[in-house]
């Protein structure tokens, strides 16, 4: 067996230094499982999100820290009171909303292309109820083609796809506009 001469922390505070942040956030609405909000701070810290937005209650520290592979101090968590709170907090902060959703007017994320004039937030749904109809009439709205038996993704999941989308496009955003200067 191998040990480790490092902690997982002290790995993460040595990678942070050459680690790199995106103008994009996550957004959810409270989930049913606090693992699914334990996955995205995972997520957020592997890709390199700018924070998560959690509509509604936040569970404790104790409880997501453990889920998020002890990334939990690694991510800024901003909590909404409710869906008007968050929109109106991304509107003063011109961030440009995109949710993911099986509904009418939403496009395949492979055809999609995130506009990055500002900063983004990538909104999933609660486990039962999707996104909020509100965020929905205010955002962009894509899904992720599923050719198999099923149809819809675990939000955590749904997340992590809109992420590596997301920042693949952001890094071919940069290269390009470099290339234009």
């Amino acid at each position: 067996m191998i040990r480790r001469k490092r902690t997982r922390r002290q790995r993460y505070d040595d990678k942070r230094s050459n680690s790199k942040t995106y103008p994009i956030s996550l957004c959810c609405v409270n989930f049913h499982c606090d693992g699914n909000l334990g996955y995205l701070i995972r997520s957020a810290a592997c890709f390199g999100a700018e924070c998560i937005h959690v509509i509604g209650s936040i569970p404790d520290r104790k409880v997501l820290n453990p889920l998020s592979g002890s990334l939990y101090d690694y991510v800024r968590i901003v909590g909404h009171a409710n869906p008007r709170s968050f929109l109106d907090y991304a509107e003063e902060r011109q961030i440009g909303l995109v949710a993911a959703e099986i509904c009418e007017g939403s496009r395949p994320i492979s055809s999609y292309v995130f506009d990055y004039s500002s900063n983004i937030a990538l909104v999933v749904g609660q486990e039962e109820c999707g996104v909020p109809v509100e965020i929905l009439m205010n955002s962009d709205k894509v899904y992720i083609p599923m050719p198999g038996v099923g149809f819809c993704l675990n939000s955590s999941q749904a997340a992590n796809i809109l992420l590596y989308e997301a920042t693949s496009q952001y890094e071919l955003y940069i290269k390009q506009n470099k290339l234009a200067l």
